[in-house]
């Protein structure tokens, strides 16, 4: 839960000083309903790569114990829970640019299915709501690169929106009746952001993501379609190989606090 609410809390400060108040609103109501799993995602592949086991590496810090006696350690304490609180940010802040990027793609996505622009040339009522749906999905994509534009994830934010782009012109040229095949291409956006949110995560504490999180990316996309659940379904662990369990076996708490209903 805190992970998706810091990604959450990020996405909103992003988008805070959009105008008008409606399209605002439009916005803000996107990512309340809109599950987080891009974002924690992130945040899990980051703590994997520092710790290079579990996602726990910056929850413990933040969480570093006063109990130890003497000045000099309780400064030592403060000042290492400051740090990580700093760099437990930036990581969100990076994971809210993965899930803006997503939110955006796919209301565009949507409306592209929806056809919104039919309603619009005989009910006002219908182009008022598709004039805000238009502009937020813009804001969203265009928001999503200014947060990742200056780090080592850029590029693969680039191509996933190029690659989106094709793969919605392959959509169109798809026969109705393969409904299988537009399903497959659809879901080609999840497997896309779920491999940017393991690079950036990785790439916020300077590396390269594991085989390891890229496998784990390739199956939450195989499980999840075109579509994510709530974060916590799939996400507890990135990296689950002290246990030996999927993503899917997992029990402990930890499922718990990475829930986002």
């Amino acid at each position: 839960m805190e992970k998706a609410d810091s990604c959450r809390r990020a996405a909103s400060e992003a988008v805070a000083d959009v105008e008008p108040p409606q399209l605002h609103d439009h916005i803000e109501t996107t990512l309340e309903e809109a599950s987080m799993l891009p974002g924690v995602l992130t945040i899990e592949s980051a703590a994997a790569t520092v710790d290079g086991s579990d996602g726990t590496a910056f929850e413990a810090d933040r969480s570093t114990s006063r109990a130890q006696t003497g000045d000099h350690q309780r400064d030592r304490d403060t000042d290492r829970s400051r740090s990580s609180e700093r760099e437990f940010d930036g990581i969100a802040t990076q994971a809210a640019g993965v899930q803006l990027i997503y939110e955006g793609l796919r209301l565009t996505r949507a409306l592209a299915r929806d056809e919104p622009w039919a309603a619009m040339e005989t009910d006002r009522d219908d182009t008022t709501a598709s004039d805000l749906e238009i502009l937020a999905a813009d804001i969203l994509v265009a928001r999503g690169f200014y947060l990742l534009a200056r780090t080592d994830a850029a590029g693969k934010a680039v191509r996933t929106v190029q690659a989106f782009g094709r793969d919605q012109s392959r959509h169109g040229a798809v026969a109705d009746a393969d409904e299988s095949e537009r399903e497959s291409i659809d879901a080609n956006l999840e497997r896309d952001i779920l491999e940017l949110a393991v690079l950036t995560g990785a790439a916020a504490v300077g590396d390269a993501p594991s085989s390891r999180l890229l496998a784990t990316a390739d199956a939450i996309a195989d499980a999840v379609g075109a579509s994510f659940p709530p974060a916590g379904t799939y996400l507890v662990d990135p990296d689950p190989s002290r246990s030996g369990q999927s993503l899917e076996d997992h029990t402990t708490d930890r499922a718990t606090s990475a829930t986002d209903p």
